[in-house]
């Protein structure tokens, strides 16, 4: 249906962006300041990006049942909010994309910290801006197992659920389930065209940032 659709591009977009902002803040942090703790924080960010998302889907069940937040939107769109690895891909660009020498300069010139990282950090950044927020709307908008544990009412499910819904009726269905199959066949078909207009908008960005990292 229609839903199924709007529904993991309300959850893509604002899992997305809602991911992509602390991940851009907190890997431009670990790169470019230094303060107690760093390293143990930043072991820790590794650690959990070689924890499969999956293995955290039943832990956080129990702690959203407790909150009452089962069966709800917020149910899907507050886990994907964090996202280890988007944080050390921003580390690791950053790290090297942003000269050490440019925010000094900013410094001297009289630039306080915000000013210096929304002004002179944020654009040297965007190539990796960009491919975060791309894996995170990606990740948002294939996820099954999540909402698959999270939600009971199919009005809230995404199209991955749905479409998992509709094989399990049409398997359980042999003898006449031939016009469901050519259903389920469309709509995965349909469900893919978003990510592939989203690669296709944001490829110039990544094309821009190989060329920006090409000069000197």
């Amino acid at each position: 249906t229609s839903r199924w659709l709007a529904n993991p591009a309300m959850y893509a977009v604002v899992g997305g962006v809602g991911a992509t902002v602390p991940a851009v803040a907190a890997g431009y942090g670990f790169a470019k300041y230094r303060f107690a703790g760093r390293r143990l924080s930043f072991a820790v960010l590794l650690g959990s990006v070689m924890v499969p998302t999956t293995a955290l889907v039943i832990p956080t069940f129990i702690l959203f049942s407790q909150f009452g937040l089962t069966n709800t939107i917020w149910a899907v769109i507050l886990p994907t909010l964090l996202n280890p690895f988007g944080v050390y891909l921003m580390h690791v660009y950053a790290r090297d994309a942003v000269p050490d020498e440019l925010l000094d300069a900013a410094r001297v010139d009289g630039a306080g910290e915000f000013r210096i990282f929304l002004q002179v950090a944020l654009p040297m950044l965007r190539p990796a801006i960009v491919t975060v927020l791309l894996l995170s709307v990606v990740a948002s908008w294939n996820n099954y197992f999540l909402p698959l544990a999270m939600l009971s009412d199919n009005r809230l499910y995404p199209v991955t659920v749905g479409i998992g819904q509709w094989q399990g009726i049409a398997s359980a269905n042999n003898s006449g389930g031939t016009s469901l199959w050519s259903i389920i066949i469309l709509g995965s078909l349909v469900s893919v065209i978003p990510l592939v207009i989203a690669f296709l908008g944001l490829q110039r960005y990544w094309q821009g940032g190989l060329t920006i990292g090409s000069l000197k």
